[in-house]
């Protein structure tokens, strides 16, 4: 597991980037390069997002008990996220370049609100759990390690 938020942030900077210019080339008409952006943008958002899933929010359950709270909100908008991602990508693959713009607008409305309670509410949980931790050399319970 990667041990510092920042990261976390990078990424979905990273992430609205590719996203903003595949919907710039779906307007320029630019399709292949639309798709070849869709695709690393789904990469990328799948790797963030599983490193959420699967490291981070057990780590943050683990530490604190809590598995109904702020982790199951973000794995529903995250199951959400993907679905229009998928929407989006699967359109332009079809080559309906309106319908992939109109899942991109939804897409980008979902981020953005999804991108503000992580980064203002859930990764200030996860630093305040995880940080010290986090930042050693023991194991943050994130793993199966022995450290």
């Amino acid at each position: 597991m990667r041990t510092d938020i920042p990261h976390l942030v990078s990424e979905h900077r990273e992430c609205d980037e590719l996203l903003h210019r595949a919907e710039n080339a779906l307007n320029d008409g630019q399709l292949t390069e639309a798709l070849v952006l869709l695709n690393r943008f789904s990469d990328m958002l799948n790797r963030h997002l599983q490193e959420e899933e699967q490291d981070w929010f057990p780590a943050f359950e683990k530490q604190t008990g809590m598995t109904t709270g702020p982790t199951m909100v973000m794995r529903t908008e995250h199951a959400d996220i993907r679905d229009m991602a998928a929407q989006a990508a699967g359109a332009a693959d079809a080559g309906q370049t309106e319908e992939a713009l109109a899942a991109i607008d939804t897409l980008n409305v979902l981020l953005q609100q999804h991108n503000v309670k992580e980064e203002n509410i859930l990764y200030p949980m996860l630093d305040r759990v995880l940080g010290a931790k986090a930042e050693g050399s023991a194991c943050c319970g994130g793993c199966t390690c022995s450290g």
